[in-house]
């Protein structure tokens, strides 16, 4: 199951069995209790990290105490992977959602692959250009969407990684407060759970404790864009 979901990460994208026994073999495990933290921004830091099982969110704290959702990791996903290219200061923190099962490797292990492979250094370089991408849509939509389009752009992303089709609808369970769903699309949480209420109320959803039901996902799709 472990081996599964490692290789599902964009850093084992082009190895072949071999070598990728040989990368996963340089990979250390770390656990993580739900609200526990693994890094804080502004730390140093020359590891990268897949999720094995949970989620991780990444955030960031302004000067007074505003704090801003850039990302929910599930199984998979990777992130870290910036120190190998500029090794500064961690740029987010990184906190377990739910209990969090990691793999982490360092930039010693990594460095000779990246040098005989050089698959794995484009499909880095995949990773840090999509997630730079994923930011200006997010200031395209901070700009040109109200929070109702934005709170359905969230929970249709959290669908498609996290969603579960039933026969009443897909069941996302996104673990997140109502306090880490605003932050994620930038609002405050009185404006997102009205948005959430007025979604609910026209039957476009189902809301359960830190999950949804999504009863109408095309008017939903239609909403966010």
């Amino acid at each position: 199951m472990t081996d599964d979901v490692l290789r599902q990460a964009p850093l084992f994208s082009g190895l072949d069995d071999e070598v990728a026994q040989t990368l996963e073999s340089s990979m250390a495990s770390a656990s993580l209790r739900r609200g526990e933290i693994l890094f804080n921004e502004g730390d140093d830091g020359d590891q990268l990290y897949v999720v094995i099982e949970g989620k991780i969110k990444l955030g960031r704290t302004s000067p007074d105490g505003r704090e801003n959702l850039l990302a929910i990791l599930g199984p998979g996903q990777m992130f870290g992977e910036l120190s190998f290219f500029d090794p500064g200061p961690r740029s987010a923190t990184a906190t377990a959602v739910t209990d969090v099962e990691l793999k982490s490797l360092g930039h010693p292990a990594l460095s000779p692959v990246l040098e005989t492979h050089p698959k794995v250094a484009h499909a880095l370089l995949n990773q840090l250009a999509g997630r730079l991408r994923r930011t200006n849509e997010v200031v395209g939509d901070l700009v040109f969407s109200d929070v109702p389009g934005r709170v359905a752009k969230a929970l249709l992303d959290l669908a498609s990684r996290f969603g579960r089709r039933a026969d009443d609808g897909v069941h996302v369970n996104h673990d997140l407060t109502q306090e880490e769903l605003a932050q994620l699309v930038g609002a405050s949480r009185e404006t997102v759970n009205k948005a959430l209420a007025d979604f609910a109320s026209r039957g476009w959803l189902r809301l359960e404790p830190r999950s949804v039901v999504i009863l109408d996902l095309e008017r939903l799709q239609r909403r966010a864009r």
